[in-house]
């Protein structure tokens, strides 16, 4: 399979579900804005579908964003805007969104998944130490569920793997509609 991605995490749930995964270039995400985190996703994922195909392997372009009412939140662009974004979940709901477009052959298939998430409410000194360890630079929302981050969360409604950063059940059960098993 080719992702059009540089995440780890999701190279690493795609070759946990037996796929042998390829790492091609994708066009640079766009600015997220505000408005619909599920609408923001999808065109951000589709956008960074490389236009045409490095081979005839399935192609999979992903962006993740949590949505915060009509805030948009992407990766943090330093510990500034990790502190402010941070700040803002603590002790609330939202909602994390991933995008996906998959194509194979002459097929497409656009989706997206959302899953709400809780945030415990933050003291400083929480905050602190989880800035400090630095987790937050390369996550949607300045978080990762997957590591330190899941001191951060109260509760997730959804699917934890679309939290991760790539919606995996929902993303084989496409694949297989398209012919396209590990």
């Amino acid at each position: 399979m080719n992702l059009a991605s540089r995440s780890p995490r999701r190279r690493s749930l795609l070759a946990a579900a037996g796929f042998e995964v390829f790492e091609v270039q994708g066009r640079p995400e766009p600015p997220l804005g505000s408005g619909d985190p599920v609408e923001a996703a999808i065109a951000s994922a589709m956008a960074k579908l490389p236009k045409e195909p490095a081979d005839r392997r399935p192609l999979l372009a992903a962006d993740t964003v949590v949505g915060l009412g009509n805030r948009l939140f992407g990766k943090p662009e330093g510990k500034a805007d990790a502190q402010a974004m941070l700040s803002a979940l603590s002790g609330r709901e939202h909602d994390v969104v991933t995008g996906v477009a998959l194509r194979y052959l002459s097929d497409e298939v656009v989706f997206a998944v959302s899953s709400k998430v809780t945030f415990r409410d933050l003291s400083s000194a929480m905050l602190e130490h989880y800035l400090d360890c630095g987790e937050f630079v390369d996550k949607a929302g300045a978080y990762g569920i997957q590591g330190l981050g899941v001191a951060l969360v109260e509760h997730v409604s959804g699917s934890y793997s679309n939290v991760v950063g790539l919606p995996l059940t929902e993303v084989i059960a496409h694949l297989r509609r398209l012919g396209v098993s590990p």
